[in-house]
């Protein structure tokens, strides 16, 4: 079952790289490769998919300017279907299907609700809306890694046993008939990058946004002072 097991494939100054690494490094170059070539040859495919991931993101991440966040879940969308698809190609296996990929890419969440919280409401007033009240704040921060724990296992789990079931089914029976559960395997996949990059976008929309509690509370700070000039 290599599906299961990852092997080191080659070492660099000493350090051993896993297969998953190196499918990585191919995934990346092909998505580098097959961008470059639907610019020249079909460019509306590549707004296809941009006007997608602006869909999936604009539809849960309920600010004015979505440009900055882009970035990270439009590139989080394309690495986790690409990761996803790329068991279909002979000889290569989904980066997906390791572990450690799947938690780098919730630490990569991770840290980002907390980046662009911060850089919305700054570090005071991001520590205040993260811990209000108070007695709260041992709580949320173990909602924080237990979400991050649920995304890793979450996309490990539903790829690796994709994988499984592929592979038990075409070592058993001829190939065409496991041609309909890699159909189903790409389904998957693509719903699973569609969740992760969802859940991403809400998981930053509760960092950003503030509530219309806090928004009304802040308006009233701001008018105080002109009630009392006047």
């Amino acid at each position: 079952m290599n599906v299961i097991k990852h092997k080191d494939l080659i070492t660099i100054l000493g350090i051993p790289i896993r297969d998953t690494v190196v499918m990585t490094w191919i995934m990346m170059a092909l998505i580098v490769v097959i961008v470059l070539i639907l610019r020249k040859k079909i460019p509306h495919l590549l707004e296809l998919l941009f006007d997608l991931i602006y869909g999936i993101v604009d539809s849960v991440l309920d600010v004015e300017n979505l440009t900055p966040y882009l970035p990270l879940l439009g590139s989080l969308f394309i690495f986790v279907l690409s990761a996803n698809w790329l068991s279909i190609i002979p000889g290569l296996s989904s980066p997906t299907s390791d572990v450690n990929t799947t938690f780098a890419l919730a630490l990569i969440v991770f840290f980002s609700v907390h980046f662009y919280g911060i850089k919305t409401h700054g570090v005071i007033g991001y520590l205040k809306a993260f811990s209000d009240p108070v007695f709260l704040f041992p709580l949320e921060l173990i909602s924080h890694f237990s979400r991050t724990l649920s995304l890793t296992l979450r996309l490990f789990g539903n790829i690796l046993s994709g994988d499984i079931i592929v592979a038990i089914v075409f070592s058993l029976i001829p190939l065409i008939v496991p041609l309909p559960l890699i159909a189903l395997g790409m389904f998957s996949g693509a719903l699973q990058a569609f969740i992760l990059t969802t859940l991403a976008s809400l998981y930053v929309s509760s960092a950003v946004v503030i509530s219309k509690n806090d928004e009304k509370a802040r308006e009233k700070n701001k008018l105080q002072p002109t009630e009392r000039k006047a």
